[in-house]
């Protein structure tokens, strides 16, 4: 009880004296904070970290710039599957082009005749 200097029952004020208290040392103040401080650094941590880390808010814009580039890759990508599916598709061996077909014998076997010139590409 917390003594005002007020008169008990008896009419006389308590003695200070009697209602000692403890003084606080420094263990007991870092146990009674240390659990929250802990929590607010934990806090502050994950915090930080969904703004400024790896997959944070400012990543955002990097992972954009990154899906356009990888999209204009895709789109090159498929325009060259197409023009070999083409290839492929010529070479079909139930109906063989036959322009297609003479390239690649003239190609692989390295077959030119005397009237002809050969001028390379690359």
């Amino acid at each position: 009880m917390v003594n005002f200097g007020l008169p008990d029952d008896s009419g006389w004020a308590k003695d200070d004296a009697t209602m000692t208290r403890r003084p606080t040392t420094f263990r007991s103040v870092f146990r009674r904070a240390a659990f929250p401080a802990l929590a607010l650094a934990i806090m502050a941590f994950f915090g930080t970290y969904a703004v400024v880390g790896s997959n944070g808010a400012l990543a955002y814009g990097d992972y954009q710039r990154m899906l356009k580039k990888q999209e204009l890759h895709l789109a090159q990508l498929k325009q060259q599957q197409a023009v070999l599916a083409n290839r492929v598709q010529l070479l079909d061996p139930k109906k063989v082009d036959p322009d297609m077909a003479d390239e690649l014998t003239r190609k692989q076997l390295n077959v030119v005749n005397p009237n002809e010139v050969v001028v390379p590409l690359k």
